[in-house]
């Protein structure tokens, strides 16, 4: 419980995660039914880019900043939210709870869960006011058995965890597993960071050891992996939705140009068969 998200918000990873996001947003509201999104790791929700935490780092400078603005024609969406919340320069990034309250109809809802104390008070009296919401100050894996399946039957479960255990990546498969076990027709979106690429291979043979449905492994690194520093990120979708490899594979192509020292790399991988 040592992470501190403000540090790294709007980073090159976040830019797309969040953007990946969006797009499986949007498929959910492409239906009527109502449906339900568990946020695993949600943080405080929006992320202050002028205050000491991200001005520490400033992260944000080669990630969200570069995109803020921009004419991004695989992510409008994803820009204009950044946009409707800095009408001027960019001083704010939404984390994901932001982002899918953004989304949410009237029907919709949101379970947010953060372990860390000062985060889940945050959190909490940010969303105190939305009846849509409801935010649990508990661990997020325990929460995945805990919320699935929901009555509606139908959403998200996004995972996004700190990475500060050696094991993490298979607490994070076990999840997962476990998740699928309950709620077959669930979407499982699972976010991880790339260094020396252990944990993506990791999260790839558990889902097609257990045969994850619909899996689907998408990574965006926009500088060289060197095995130390964090060269990018990695989602793994299951039950991924109709078409989602195409959009990513837009999008990389649209941040390769944007983010990154030029040596970097993407791949879009059906791990189990869509």
């Amino acid at each position: 419980m040592n992470y501190r998200h403000a540090f790294h918000a709007g980073n090159h990873t976040e830019v797309f995660k969040h953007a990946t996001l969006i797009f499986v947003l949007e498929h959910l509201l492409g239906k009527p039914q109502p449906f339900a999104v568990l946020d695993t790791h949600a943080g405080i929700g929006v992320y202050d880019l002028t205050s000491e935490p991200a001005q520490k780092t400033k992260e944000y400078e080669l990630g969200a900043a570069k995109i803020f603005g921009a004419d991004l024609a695989s992510a409008r969406p994803y820009v204009e939210l950044l946009s409707a919340m800095n009408p001027a320069d960019l001083a704010t990034y939404p984390g994901s709870p932001e982002i899918i309250r953004r989304f949410l109809r009237e029907q919709d809802r949101l379970i947010a869960c953060e372990l860390h104390p000062a985060d889940f008070e945050q959190l909490k009296t940010r969303y105190r006011g939305d009846p849509r919401i409801a935010v649990h100050h508990r661990d997020g894996y325990e929460a995945i058995g805990a919320f699935t399946p929901p009555p509606e039957r139908r959403g998200l479960v996004f995972i996004d965890p700190p990475f500060e255990e050696k094991d993490e990546a298979q607490t994070l498969a076990r999840a997962m597993a476990n998740g699928l076990g309950k709620w077959p027709s669930g979407i499982f979106f699972a976010w991880y960071p790339i260094k020396d690429g252990q944990i993506g291979e990791t999260l790839s043979l558990a889902a097609v050891s257990a045969g994850f449905p619909k899996a689907l492994r998408v990574e965006f690194l926009p500088y060289a992996q060197d095995g130390l520093t964090l060269a990018g990120g990695g989602i793994m979708v299951c039950n991924a939705p109709w078409r989602l490899d195409e959009k990513l594979s837009a999008l990389c192509q649209d941040l390769s140009t944007r983010l990154g020292d030029g040596r970097g790399r993407w791949t879009v991988d059906w791990l189990t068969a869509p």
